[in-house]
């Protein structure tokens, strides 16, 4: 009996000092991920990087369908808010995309490609320069990057190229909570290739930006390669819904440009 308690207690011991040495080597992380350190070091230049709850990413347990996975990203929480950096550990490629709420709430909901089961971080940068990091660990039987899609397997993406519709939903409540606000939904017909299928070019947007009439951006998108669809929370407010309406209103009326026009 006290062989098998004293072996029980090793057992645990050990278990102990190994969760703590996996720690250890990747930076604290909650996920244990070996990749942590890297992404740290590639992505998240200067500044202090810290895990906060106040940052808080949404996705589901299983992805279903690995080329079309969705995420919410809310950072509410937070003050003065810089950008918000989306990193999968274990994507081809890493960096999914780059967040300038600029006069949006810090909280955007997207879909994206998942190459494998993999943690999916949001870095968020306050102005101080600090980064607060919080994420979901997402499983999936994986081939989301290296599958062609759907459009362009069946040849229909030259004839929706460039189509762009966009909704506003008023009185929404972002994943954080707090006030309600107006969500955008912005969705913009592209192949989106990452250049990780055998004879299919990269092809992808590398930047999208909302402006008002006055030419000022509400908000800005960068490095899209993985990316379907986008919702982003505007700041309460009548004149603030009415600014989208405006916008909406306006890619409604507009044609669908040429493809040479699509960056």
């Amino acid at each position: 009996m006290k062989r098998r308690s004293t072996l029980k207690s090793l057992i645990a011991v050990a278990a102990s000092l190994a969760g703590a040495t996996a720690r250890a080597q990747t930076d604290g992380d909650p996920f244990g991920s070996f990749q942590w350190p890297d992404l740290k070091r590639e992505f998240l230049h200067g500044g202090p990087v810290r895990f906060d709850p106040r940052v808080q990413v949404r996705g589901p347990a299983f992805a279903e369908d690995p080329m079309n996975v969705p995420i919410t990203v809310s950072a509410d929480g937070l003050r003065d808010v810089d950008v918000i950096v989306v990193i999968v550990d274990r994507n081809p490629i890493r960096k999914v995309l780059e967040y300038f709420p600029l006069g949006a709430l810090p909280a955007v909901s997207f879909r994206f490609k998942l190459e494998q089961a993999s943690p999916v971080r949001a870095a968020v940068r306050t102005r101080d320069g600090a980064w607060h990091v919080g994420g979901v660990f997402v499983d999936s039987a994986g081939g989301g990057c290296t599958a062609p899609g759907a459009t362009r397997r069946d040849g229909s993406w030259s004839r929706t190229l460039g189509e762009v519709s966009a909704r506003v939903f008023p009185h929404s409540v972002p994943l954080g909570g707090g006030g309600a606000g107006t969500r955008l939904r912005l969705r913009v017909m592209h192949p989106m290739d990452t250049g990780l299928v055998g004879g299919v070019p990269a092809f992808y947007l590398n930047r999208l930006a909302l402006v008002d009439a006055e030419g000022r951006e509400l908000m800005r998108l960068n490095r899209l390669a993985d990316e379907h669809e986008i919702d982003a929370f505007r700041d309460p407010g009548s004149a603030a819904h009415r600014k989208l309406v405006e916008i909406v209103e306006r890619l409604a009326r507009t044609a669908k440009p040429k493809p040479s026009s699509v960056e």
